[in-house]
């Protein structure tokens, strides 16, 4: 049972300032009012009634129907996501071997913009080494900060639960902000990994841009994605990389949507020989969102 001890302290505090005024107000009005207020007993009697109802109120328990956002408190909302990707593709590079991915994620959002959520994707043991599955845990805020223009903080865990030995997990914190303009939304944001044992005890920098349109009277959204990595998470011999895309994705029915991307990343032939992660590739993705 809650009660509103906030109202029973507001309560107690206005009876005991009536109170503590009450002789006063009597002595004002024994100088000559023409209309002498009620006898000094009779109004504690009538502060004291005023105590018993506010605190009956204030203990009464809150109806959760009536219990709105209006009070303070946050609501939330919870949403889920899963995908059949033709190859999963981070930041370019080639996680899955080139095969089918299975992904998916849950998360829970604030109508403060806290938000906080989970995401997890197949891979290619063989080729990638960091196991059969991917586990990111995140979370941040997001909301508007102006009219068409969006901000998001946070923070992402990448877990890798079932890799061999040896340090593959690694935390990034990162940042952006969107803008909208009619059909037409970009991002610009950055993302930063700290030096980690998993990073080679060294940093990763990444900063990139993202837009769609809105084609109108369609439900079909085209894409276009440029990112620039300087740091660990790259295959070329300076430690600098460009990945890109280019694509379209469009409802299908109800929550269901279809995409389609072509999807390149730079990488030197000594360190992915055969272009075994780095090579360009159509990326076919069926997804679904609740």
């Amino acid at each position: 049972m809650l009660t509103s001890i906030r109202g029973l302290s507001a309560a107690t505090l206005s009876a005991g300032l009536l109170l503590s005024a009450a002789p006063a107000f009597a002595n004002e009005t024994e100088a000559g009012d023409k209309n002498p207020a009620p006898a000094t007993s009779e109004i504690a009697t009538e502060i004291a009634t005023v105590i018993d109802s506010e605190i009956d109120r204030a203990s009464a328990p809150v109806d959760a129907a009536k219990a709105s956002y209006a009070d303070g408190e946050a609501g939330f909302e919870v949403t889920a996501n899963v995908a059949l990707v033709s190859e999963y593709r981070f930041r370019g590079v080639d996680l899955s071997g080139g095969e089918i991915a299975i992904q998916g994620g849950v998360d829970l959002s604030t109508d403060i913009g806290i938000y906080a959520g989970t995401w997890a994707s197949s891979l290619d043991e063989d080729t990638v080494g960091f196991g059969s599955t991917e586990v990111d845990v995140y979370g941040g805020w997001s909301g508007d900060v102006a009219e068409g223009v969006s901000l998001d903080v946070g923070a992402i865990a990448y877990l890798y639960p079932d890799a061999g030995a040896g340090d593959f997990d690694y935390i990034e914190f990162y940042s952006s902000i969107g803008f909208t303009f009619g059909p037409a939304e970009t991002t610009v944001g950055v993302a930063y990994a700290p030096d980690q044992d998993s990073l080679g005890s060294t940093d990763n920098f990444y900063i990139y841009g993202d837009v769609g349109v809105g084609i109108p009277n369609t439900p079909v959204t085209l894409t276009g994605h440029l990112g620039y990595t300087d740091g660990f998470l790259t295959f070329t011999n300076d430690s600098k990389a460009f990945d890109w895309s280019i694509g379209a994705e469009a409802a299908v029915y109800g929550p269901l949507s279809f995409g389609i991307s072509y999807v390149g990343v730079e990488g030197d032939g000594l360190i992915d020989p055969g272009g075994v992660f780095t090579d360009d590739a159509i990326v076919f993705t069926l997804s679904a969102s609740i």
